[in-house]
């Protein structure tokens, strides 16, 4: 079965306020693109968290119906609802089984979160996840580092040269802002 490749999704958090980024493709392969503008990006918590996540669609809409979950019994403190997301991912025989990474922020700031436990909040501010994360990250520490672009458009800023670089990412960008 040929493998589904998607996703480029960037996160930038400065001046206090932070965004999140996603181009829409979504490649069959290495050769076939089946979807120009897929939505990566959703709010949870009533506009109070914004997610972006790379991997299968179905396991990263379980993944943030958990999260949500989350954030509502613990009032929706992202960080501690994070952590006890995390662990779920980590040690459920189910959950630790389903593909994706997810990257979450709020009025506090920016979050890396995995299956294997990892709860990470950037030393600068930028993340990236999929394909062409680290194209990304790199165009995004670039531009947060150099010039003073506000975030929404350092984030546009570097999916727009990640996809120039990763065929797995398109110039279709969502962006949400918190």
């Amino acid at each position: 079965m040929a493998q589904i490749r998607s996703t480029t999704v960037v996160g930038v958090s400065r001046d206090g306020k932070t965004t999140i980024a996603a181009d829409g493709q979504v490649t069959l392969g290495e050769a076939t693109v089946l979807k120009h503008g897929a939505r990566k990006v959703r709010r949870l918590a009533g506009g109070k968290v914004i997610c972006g996540f790379a991997g299968s669609v179905a396991d990263a809409q379980a993944l943030l119906e958990r999260l949500e979950a989350k954030l509502e019994a613990h009032g929706g403190s992202l960080r501690r609802a994070a952590v006890e997301f995390a662990k779920d991912w980590r040690t459920d025989k189910v959950l630790r089984n389903l593909n994706a990474m997810i990257l979450a922020a709020d009025r506090d700031g920016l979050l890396f979160l995995s299956g294997d436990g990892n709860v990470i909040e950037p030393d600068d501010g930028v993340a990236g996840i999929g394909s062409g994360g680290p194209y990304a990250v790199a165009a995004a520490r670039a531009l947060t580092a150099h010039t003073g672009m506000d975030v929404e458009s350092i984030a546009r800023e570097a999916l727009k040269i990640a996809a120039e670089l990763c065929v797995f990412t398109n110039d279709q960008v969502l962006v949400e802002s918190i």
